[in-house]
């Protein structure tokens, strides 16, 4: 720590601050791109692969893109994992990052390390401001990570390069992809309304914007009015769409897969189909997943139940005030939507559930909120003596209303035996970029 003039601490800056001060820059309070503003010049993307030389890398790379509402991450982290522990090299693209934006960019399983991070930055970034033009200004933030990602994934020659959808589909900054191997849509929901439509069959029109002509997709059970719109949309460009069931539990020997809660089980399903689909397509493999019934392969089981990924349902026990007579407990999800609350509800209590099957609440299953704060209120001083604290914590940055979770939320917890009261409930409204 430097000495300012006044005798004052004085920050250093070192290199990767200098990055993260650049890449702010980029960022800017223009609408996300929809229909309303063409894109917002959505077609400036493929300028900006040719500035960078990446357009010809892009064709030739192996991709499985994924778009959907709830579960995207999840399902490009298990498809990922499995592909990686079938022996190839492997590059993940998703978002947002919790704490290091670094997080957003893995080779095989590990975020890039802060070297080749810089590396990569400052090449795409410098060449960029030299190149753009007033009529062709830089990319704004999550255009540039996007294109990041790509420079970052042609340089380490990965075998398969899996990219998340950030919004939406069709306008997104990972669409500029022209030729993936195979594209997956998982489940569909209200979200981002205000720029993707206000039915799910206008949410489902802009996921289904990856589509690509004659590239097969697949697809998790929908509800009708979003299916038929994907089979309209798969139907007009020559997409083979499949629905990918959800796996059955028995299939993994016993084992428990890595990202936890029953929702997991669907997008597991999901990255199955796609990972069997990328490696049919690229020739490593003749059977078709379809085929794949009553078994799966030990490097799918294994990619299954090592997956790992931060924030979605997430216990983190503190370890500096555990002891044998106190505990806390923090159980995140990034929830943000009124369906994913219901499943984070659910994950929350079944897992609070079976970790004290002998503390469970003895609530009055009536709606008394009276008795429900009495009841939670007494919930420490009547486990053998010890203070336990379990809190859940939960991401509300993309409700415009972030109290139109909390009814969600309680009432489905109540349903399982677990009632809550709002002081009871840690909303934590942090702006994950």
């Amino acid at each position: 720590m430097a000495e300012g003039g006044s005798g004052s601490p004085k920050r250093t800056v070192t290199p990767y601050d200098e990055a993260m001060d650049a890449l702010s820059s980029l960022i800017t309070k223009r609408s996300r791109a929809d229909k309303s503003n063409k894109g917002d010049r959505f077609d400036l993307l493929f300028d900006y692969l040719k500035m960078l030389n990446l357009d010809q890398a892009i064709s030739e790379m192996k991709i499985i893109h994924v778009a959907g509402t709830k579960g995207k991450g999840s399902t490009c982290t298990f498809t990922e994992s499995i592909l990686r522990n079938c022996g190839f090299h492997t590059g993940l693209f998703t978002s947002p990052h919790l704490i290091d934006v670094r997080e957003r960019f893995r080779l095989d399983g590990e975020d890039i390390c802060e070297e080749k991070f810089l590396a990569y930055f400052w090449w795409c970034y410098d060449r960029l401001k030299e190149k753009t033009t007033e009529d062709i200004p830089m990319p704004t933030y999550f255009r540039f990570l996007a294109l990041l990602a790509f420079k970052i994934f042609a340089a380490e020659q990965v075998d398969v390069a899996i990219l998340e959808v950030g919004l939406g589909g069709t306008f997104d900054a990972t669409n500029v992809v022209q030729t993936p191997v195979v594209c997956g849509i998982s489940s569909l929901g209200y979200d981002h309304m205000e720029i993707l439509g206000n039915t799910l069959g206008e949410i489902a029109g802009e996921k289904a914007g990856i589509f690509k002509h004659g590239v097969p997709a697949f697809t998790v059970p929908q509800p009708d009015e979003a299916m038929c719109v994907l089979e309209e949309k798969a139907s007009k460009r020559d997409v083979p769409l499949q629905v990918a069931q959800p796996l059955d539990s028995n299939l993994l020997n016993g084992l428990k897969l890595g990202l936890e809660g029953e929702h997991q089980y669907v997008n597991a399903g999901l990255a199955i189909a796609l990972s069997f689909k990328w490696l049919q397509r690229t020739g490593h493999l003749e059977i078709s997943y379809l085929e794949q019934t009553s078994s799966l392969p030990e490097q799918f089981i294994k990619g299954l139940t090592t997956a790992c990924l931060q924030g979605r349902a997430q216990i983190v026990p503190d370890r500096y005030i555990n002891t044998e007579s106190n505990g806390l407990v923090f159980y995140l999800d990034g929830a943000h939507s009124p369906e994913s609350m219901e499943v984070c509800a659910r994950w929350f209590s079944l897992t609070i559930k079976d970790d004290n099957e002998q503390n469970t609440l003895n609530c009055p299953s009536q709606n008394n909120y009276q008795s429900m704060h009495e009841c939670v209120d007494k919930y420490h001083d009547r486990r053998s003596g010890k203070n336990f604290m379990q809190i859940l914590l939960f991401n509300c940055m993309a409700v415009r209303d972030p109290q139109l979770l909390l009814p969600r939320l309680m009432k489905t917890c109540a349903s399982h035996g677990n009632y809550l009261s709002k002081k009871h409930l840690q909303m934590k409204f942090v702006k994950l970029s």
